[in-house]
C-alpha cells in the first residue's frame, strides 16, 4: 500500500513505514479486526493481537507483533504481520509474516527479512485471491492466485493516492483513493462509488488527512463500509452510490476497522486521541457492549 493507511500497497509502502515509529509515536492505528465460526473476535493494538472469546473473556492471542491488518482464512487460521524499524543507524525497515493456526500452532509463512510487504496481501477474495496496489504512475492493482500467480486485475490512470482496500467473495476489490471511495470488478471496470469522504471533525487534530478514511469492510448485500476515522463515524455506501452514517464514536473514540456479524451485529475497532483500543458490538436494536 502507499504508506502507512490503506491495505498494503507495495510500491506505496514507504509512507505506511511510518507507522510503526516507537509505539508512543504512531503515525495512525491498525484496522485488523476479524471473527471466527466459533464467535472469537481478534483484533490488533499494534502491540500484540487479542482475543475476545464469546464469553467476553480477554487474551493476548499472539504477543509483540506490530500488524496493521489481519485476515482470517475458512479454516480459522489466523494471518498478520511483524513490521519494525531498526533505527537511524541503519534506518532499515524489516517485516515477517506470521500464522496462527487454529490448533493454536504458531508458525510463520515469511521469513524476516528486509524492507516492506511487497507481494503478500491481507485483503482476499472468497477464492482466495491476494490484492494490492504497487506502482505510482500510474498505480496497478495486483492479484495473486492461491498458486501464486500473478496478474494485473486493473491500471488505474486517474488514482491519486490509493489506501487501504477490502475485496468481496466475488472478488470485487473496493479501495480508497485519497478521499473518494472506488471499486475494480473482477472484469477489471474501475468505478467511483463515492466522492469527497474524507472529512476530519475538528476534534480529532492528530488525524491527518491521509488517514481520514481507514478500514473498509462489505455486506451480503453488497454494501461497503468504510471507518471514518476523521469524523468518529462509519459510513454506509450502497452498490448505487448511496450514502448514509451508519454508527458513530463518542469522544475520546473513533472506529477504525470492522465487520458484519452472521447475526447482524456491527463489531467496531475503535482507538481514542491517546491510542488506547477497544472493541464494540452494535446490535440490530442500537444496544451496544464494549469490550
Amino acid at each position: 500500500m502507499k504508506a502507512p493507511g490503506r491495505g498494503w500497497l507495495p510500491g506505496l509502502l514507504l509512507v505506511g513505514a511510518l507507522a510503526v515509529l516507537p509505539r508512543t509515536v504512531r503515525a495512525h492505528p491498525g484496522i485488523g479486526i476479524v471473527l471466527d465460526d466459533r464467535g472469537n473476535i481478534f483484533y490488533t493494538d499494534l502491540s500484540n493481537v487479542w482475543k475476545i472469546a464469546p464469553d467476553g473473556r480477554k487474551t493476548i492471542a499472539v504477543r509483540n507483533v506490530h500488524t496493521h491488518e489481519l485476515y482470517l482464512d475458512p479454516g480459522g487460521n489466523l494471518y498478520g504481520e511483524h513490521l519494525w524499524y531498526e533505527g537511524d543507524a541503519t534506518k532499515k525497515w524489516g517485516h515477517r509474516v506470521w500464522r496462527l493456526g487454529a490448533d493454536g500452532t504458531r508458525s510463520d509463512v515469511i521469513q524476516a527479512r528486509e524492507g516492506f510487504r511487497t507481494d503478500y496481501s491481507f485483503v482476499r477474495d472468497g477464492a482466495g485471491n491476494m490484492y494490492w496496489a504497487e506502482g505510482e504512475k500510474p498505480p496497478r492493482i495486483v492479484q495473486r492466485a492461491p498458486d501464486g500467480t500473478m496478474t494485473t486485475r486493473a491500471t488505474c490512470g486517474d488514482c491519486r493516492d490509493i489506501r487501504w482496500m477490502t475485496a468481496s467473495k466475488d472478488g470485487t476489490v473496493f479501495f480508497v483513493d485519497a478521499g473518494d471511495l472506488r471499486a475494480v470488478s473482477p472484469s477489471g471496470g474501475i468505478r467511483t462509488l463515492a466522492r469527497g469522504l474524507g472529512r476530519k471533525a475538528w476534534t480529532q487534530p492528530q488525524v491527518s488527512a491521509r488517514h481520514a478514511l481507514m478500514g473498509l469492510w462489505t455486506d451480503a448485500q453488497g454494501n461497503v463500509y468504510v471507518a471514518r476515522y476523521g469524523t468518529r463515524e462509519v459510513i454506509r455506501v450502497s452498490a448505487e452510490g448511496a450514502v448514509r452514517v451508519a454508527a458513530s464514536s463518542r469522544f475520546p473514540w473513533s472506529p477504525t476497522g470492522g465487520l458484519l456479524a452472521p447475526n447482524g451485529d456491527l463489531l467496531l475497532l475503535e482507538y481514542s486521541s491517546t491510542n488506547a483500543v477497544r472493541v464494540r458490538r452494535i446490535a440490530g436494536d442500537g444496544r451496544a457492549t464494549v469490550y
